[in-house]
């Protein structure tokens, strides 16, 4: 396994962006309860791309049902901007402005670098395309300095010089991740679920053991032996539970206090608060 600066150093990963996000997914996930061993992450192949990505990774989870995709990454590059400026003849463009000299707050920081600077020999494109010169002068002005870059060696040029610009214009990036609610809360009910041996050891208990931040119910209370002082002490916590709005079930009931932590282990309740006879009656 290598990790994602390595893959984005290795191409693997086509943008700092794009693992970003991947290390995000990942860390959600890890933070719901998702087991780490049981969840990978597995790169499209090139006839699995969608038409608008550059590229893409699924989050996939092992369940009973083997590894199923749960979360998909799409580096979707600029397509999305492109198709709307095309459609809408409105160019979707942001800008960044080069900061200002702390010394100087009326100068603007220029930005001086080398740039390919592409100059068509009409004339000998005349008599090589000939009626198509002017379509082929068009496309050579309008490359990118990437393109020109590629087409450097083809093409008669001025060569580099310098340039300074006061900020950058470019098309934004779109990454879209995309997470399957149904199929993420399925793997957590069963990462989350085992079962162990009753305190008589004749049966085995259900437990679901959920992270406190994704527990439907926080915690239980209930008093260890059935009394109304206890009672009133656990009615007492209830209350104070209540004013930060966390979720609780009482459970003043008359069974056995092994039968009600396990009933708490079944619903996957992380803390249980027990009223026993060391417990003070004022809160």
């Amino acid at each position: 396994m290598i990790g994602l600066n390595e893959k984005e150093a290795k191409g693997i990963v086509n943008n700092e962006t794009l693992g970003y996000f991947i290390g995000r997914v990942y860390l959600f996930l890890a933070c719901l309860g998702i087991d780490k061993e049981r969840l990978r992450f597995r790169q499209h192949l090139a006839n699995e791309m969608a038409h608008y990505a550059a590229n893409c990774w699924d989050a996939e989870i092992e369940c009973s049902h083997g590894w199923i995709e749960c979360v998909g990454i799409a580096d979707r590059s600029t397509y999305d901007l492109h198709a709307h400026t095309e459609k809408s003849g409105v160019a979707l463009l942001a800008q960044r402005n080069f900061q200002k000299l702390g010394k100087w707050r009326n100068m603007i920081a220029c930005n001086v670098f080398q740039k390919l600077v592409i100059a068509p020999v009409k004339k000998e494109l005349g008599l090589a395309f000939k009626g198509s010169q002017k379509n082929v002068v068009e496309a050579l002005e309008a490359m990118n300095e990437k393109e020109a870059m590629e087409m450097k060696a083809a093409l008669e040029s001025k060569g580099e010089e310098k340039k300074k610009e006061h900020q950058r214009v470019f098309i934004p990036l779109v990454i879209e991740p995309s997470f399957g609610i149904g199929r993420i809360i399925y793997c957590l009910y069963e990462h989350s679920f085992y079962t162990r041996p009753s305190k008589a050891g004749d049966e085995q208990l259900n437990v679901f053991r959920f992270p406190p931040l994704v527990a439907p119910i926080k915690c239980t209370v209930f008093p260890l032996v059935q009394n109304q002082q206890h009672d009133e002490v656990a009615k007492v916590i209830s209350k104070l539970l209540k004013v930060p709005g966390i979720s609780h079930k009482i459970d003043i009931t008359v069974t056995s206090i092994g039968k009600r932590y396990a009933r708490t282990d079944e619903l996957g309740v992380p803390f249980a608060i027990t009223v026993d006879s060391t417990s003070s009656v004022t809160i």
